[in-house]
């Protein structure tokens, strides 16, 4: 029998500040990958205005720095750190994990890349795969032992994956993770990632509740931000379909980083995992072959699925030690 929904207070037109009315964020670090723009931003602003100690982990240093100041000015709180990650670098990952020391309570793994065309790593594997869950997988099981020390000082650690409504195109093809066999689809690319990014907190959660932690992947909704930079035609031309077929309406930055917000620090998912969001609700979950114009808040039961996301660690932790 399916498990009521976790809900909240909060709308889709809440904002990251509105659910962090009245919490104080003093003491709790907090790590926002791709904070040097877009959603990113808005989401280490809001944390960083409650109080958190936030580190921006961020590819680009001189734009991570200009966040930075522009968050301490305007929040006159702390100044976010700022350090270097690229999350298609191994060695760029391992190297921010090894120098983190301490605790850790708050991880949002909000970085996403979408490409126009076939890009590899040094390794060969698909960038946008490799990107968006990979290089968060890495990231995420490398500082398992300071998100356990966090959640044993304030008592939980929370992990925030961000999805998206895409990846209700395609489940993970277990068979062509980077696309050496079949021919390349941006769309479908993205859509794997995206969907690996929610089956990664399904088994975080499995494995490290024990520990204190909890993961849950988030929808942020439609939000014109610097991902779509690298858009072909036929991606716009898609994403405009999208739109004047109701799937979604676009949203301010503040309301996008809202689920993220409720995800990070809401008490109804402070020891609850493995639950994808969207419009800071738990999403109900459709099957594999539900049309997203007719379920455009919906998960599909490939993105939850147990086995699949116990698989796709399996994999996952091979493919970053080769």
């Amino acid at each position: 029998m399916a498990h009521a929904l976790i809900t909240t207070p909060f709308t889709a037109s809440s904002t990251a500040d509105e659910v962090l009315r009245g919490i104080d964020l003093a003491g709790v670090r907090a790590i926002v990958t791709g904070a040097s723009s877009g959603l990113g931003t808005e989401t280490a602003r809001a944390l960083a205005a409650a109080g958190a100690d936030v580190t921006l982990a961020v590819r680009n240093t001189t734009a991570g720095d200009t966040v930075a100041g522009t968050i301490a000015r305007s929040t006159g709180g702390i100044r976010p750190r700022v350090v270097r990650l690229d999350l298609a670098d191994r060695t760029s990952v391992t190297r921010f994990t090894d120098t983190w020391h301490g605790p850790l309570h708050l991880l949002i793994n909000n970085a996403g890349v979408v490409t126009g065309g076939l890009e590899r790593t040094r390794e060969g594997w698909e960038l946008q795969f490799a990107t968006n869950h990979l290089g968060h997988f890495a990231l995420a099981t490398g500082l398992h032992d300071a998100l356990a020390l966090g959640a044993a000082d304030r008592d939980g650690a929370r992990i925030v994956s961000v999805s998206s409504t895409a990846h209700m195109r395609s489940g993970v093809d277990f068979d062509d993770l980077h696309f050496e066999r079949r021919g390349y689809d941006p769309q479908i690319a993205y859509a794997r990632s995206k969907t690996a990014n929610s089956l990664f907190v399904v088994e975080a959660t499995r494995r490290w509740a024990s520990d204190g932690i909890v993961a849950n992947a988030v929808n942020p909704g439609g939000i014109a931000t610097g991902l779509q930079r690298n858009f072909t035609p036929a991606q716009k031309a898609s994403l405009a379909a999208a739109e004047a077929a109701g799937v979604f309406t676009y949203k301010t930055l503040g309301q996008g980083a809202a689920t993220s917000i409720v995800a990070a620090v809401a008490p109804e998912f402070a020891r609850s995992g493995g639950h994808y969001l969207d419009d800071a609700q738990e999403a109900r979950t459709v099957p594999n072959d539900a049309d997203l114009a007719q379920h455009p808040h919906g998960v599909k039961e490939w993105a939850l699925d147990p086995a699949l996301a116990e698989r796709l660690w399996t994999v996952s932790a091979d493919q970053i030690r080769t």
